[in-house]
């Protein structure tokens, strides 16, 4: 059993650590960004050090108080919230922001966990490298944060996950005990890979202080294209077909259901298709290239090859990087519309590429009986990465569907299980997809992770509730 972090605790903590470290909760450390949920917790613990989120962490082991890290509170699945329980400790690392250290020769670089991704972005620029981890967030969600989610985003397909990108940690382990592994290496077997456990792990097995990352050469040019495909099939085509003719240049290849573009017009954001009409599928592609390539012909050429096979029947290629800006923004801008709009329920789900145009055919059948919606699917086709979400019908409200929100998310889920995929694509399992994974994982898999919870943090005192519940 936890214990709340009561004011006797704040006292006794407040102790052992400089003036100011410990503050009151405020709002924005206990809410979620779709506003479904409000957390609680009895301090904020805002550290400058390792060392001072280490006497944080072991001060709560010794008085079994539960922990529950923040960063930049963008996650979509409740990790960062704790509803109910004893009150936890928030830790946040928003002071730990530094770069301890870049090597452009090496494509490496050392940033805390508390740094910004746009900044981890800005820094590597300033070396001529890239870090090419991108979300729609990236100007407000922090790097530490993006490793505890094993974060995506839109260019997974060229360069991986957030862990694909990773080299080595340094880590607060939930006894307190400092990891120092940010090693810089490209190889090194010596025994198990902690940095993996930690990584996805969303703050239950541990705390990310800081990180190695890997950078990559700047492309020498990039280019987008905005192209009307003739079916989610014919897009997965277009994609193997870029595949063969530019292989390692393709970047990012976003599918978009007109939807996307009618919730833009109906939330009133003043962006807008650069076709009339607006066709029912659309691909936006980027081409990232080496030195010697012509962007506009390589482009122009993937797109006469596909236009020659049936798989596209208009585009818009972007000439200038205002215009690839514009056409980004499009894609970028379409979640903030759903919001708007209010999801009756919203699914971050994962499929084997060859099983994504019957899932989408078959999926809003098997809801159709539970009511009238309207679904906007978009996502990173690339990786297999659907967000596939529900919606009333215009004139009405998610609460009115409030009934049979659950059932949906469980028709829609049980489709993507049986078809091979995962629930949790990219934003992880959080709080929300608790039940979830109890459902859907492998019962090894579930055994062996309660047993890495046991052995780490006994006492459960890690992000109480999260991931396993």
């Amino acid at each position: 059993m936890l214990n709340p972090c009561d004011p006797a605790f704040v006292a006794a903590l407040s102790a052992r650590l400089p003036e100011g470290t410990l503050t009151a909760p405020e709002p924005r450390h206990l809410e979620e960004p779709r506003g479904r949920r409000c957390g609680q917790a009895g301090a904020l613990a805002r550290p400058r050090s390792t060392a001072e989120v280490a006497a944080v962490v072991r001060a709560c082991a010794e008085a079994r108080v539960g922990v529950v890290p923040v960063s930049g509170g963008t996650g979509l699945v409740g990790g960062q919230i704790m509803v109910s329980g004893p009150a936890p400790v928030l830790l946040s690392l928003e002071r730990m922001t530094s770069l301890r250290g870049v090597w452009p020769e090496e494509n490496a670089m050392v940033v805390e966990a508390g740094m910004i991704l746009a900044e981890v972005q800005a820094q590597a620029a300033k070396v001529g490298r890239l870090f090419p981890l991108s979300l729609a967030s990236e100007g407000s969600c922090w790097i530490g944060g993006n490793l505890a989610a094993n974060a995506g985003g839109t260019a997974v397909l060229r360069y991986g996950n957030a862990r694909d990108l990773c080299l080595g940690l340094e880590a607060v382990l939930p006894d307190g005990t400092v990891f120092n592994g940010l090693t810089r290496l490209r190889k090194d077997n010596a025994g198990y890979d902690l940095r993996h456990l930690l990584i996805g792990s969303e703050g239950t097995l541990g705390v990310i202080t800081a990180a190695s990352l890997k950078l990559f050469p700047q492309p020498a040019a990039r280019v987008v294209a905005l192209l009307s495909v003739p079916s989610p099939a014919a897009a997965l085509d277009l994609l193997a077909l870029c595949g063969d003719r530019a292989a390692g240049m393709v970047s990012a290849f976003e599918l978009i259901h007109r939807t996307g573009f009618d919730f833009l017009a109906e939330t009133g954001f003043d962006l807008r298709a650069p076709f009339d009409p607006v066709p029912e599928w659309l691909v936006l592609l980027e081409l990232e290239l080496p030195g010697g390539l012509d962007p506009e012909v390589t482009m122009a050429s993937l797109y006469e090859a596909g236009a020659g096979a049936g798989l596209l029947t208009d585009g818009v290629i972007a000439t200038s990087e205002a215009q690839a800006a514009s056409l980004w923004a499009l894609r970028e801008t379409i979640p903030l519309a759903n919001r708007k709009v209010g999801a009756v329920s919203s699914h971050d789900i994962s499929l084997p590429l060859s099983a994504i145009p019957s899932f989408i055919e078959k999926a809003p059948q098997a809801i159709a009986a539970l009511g009238a919606f309207r679904v906007n699917c978009f996502g990173h086709l690339g990786d297999g990465n659907l967000h596939w979400n529900v919606f009333p019908e215009r004139g009405h409200t998610a609460a009115e569907h409030e009934p049979v929100r659950d059932r949906v998310k469980q028709v829609v889920h049980d489709l993507v299980h049986a078809a091979g995929g995962s629930v949790a694509a990219e934003h992880g399992v959080g709080r929300l997809k608790v039940a979830d994974l109890a459902r859907y994982g492998d019962p090894g898999k579930l055994a062996a992770m309660r047993a890495i919870k046991t052995a780490l943090d006994p006492a459960g005192i890690m992000n109480p509730g999260a991931v396993l519940g």
